[in-house]
């Protein structure tokens, strides 16, 4: 089995609950497709590093995908189709970093590391 990071970046004027159909969607696939998804993160609304489609956001969705390669070239046909999505992309990975979140706030972060100490 091989372990796939992928990442779509919706439009920035998706409703919060189009968002959650597009990740029931996609997550269906994958299990269509005998795949598993082991995390899914919503990383939420972030400037993009330039205007794609006419857009200066996007809404993020990270998956981590535990797979075949055809679950990704499914996923894959669907999302080019898909007019709610800007872009999207596969990541082959060795392991997966299943503790860190990199797109915590701030403010939690600390806490979390005070909570430790």
């Amino acid at each position: 089995m091989n372990l796939y990071e992928h990442t779509i970046v919706a439009r920035q004027d998706v409703s919060p609950s189009q968002l959650k159909q597009l990740t029931e969607k996609y997550a269906k696939i994958v299990e269509k497709n005998d795949g598993d998804i082991v995390k899914t993160e919503n990383w939420g609304l972030l400037n993009l590093a330039y205007i794609i489609k006419k857009n200066k956001k996007g809404n993020y969705v990270h998956f981590k995908i535990k797979g075949s390669g055809k679950i990704i070239k499914e996923l894959e046909k669907n999302e080019s189709i898909d007019s709610n999505l800007l872009r999207y992309m596969t990541v082959k990975v060795k392991k997966f970093d299943l503790e860190t979140n990199y797109f915590e706030k701030k403010e939690e972060f600390e806490k979390k590391k005070n909570n430790k100490s």
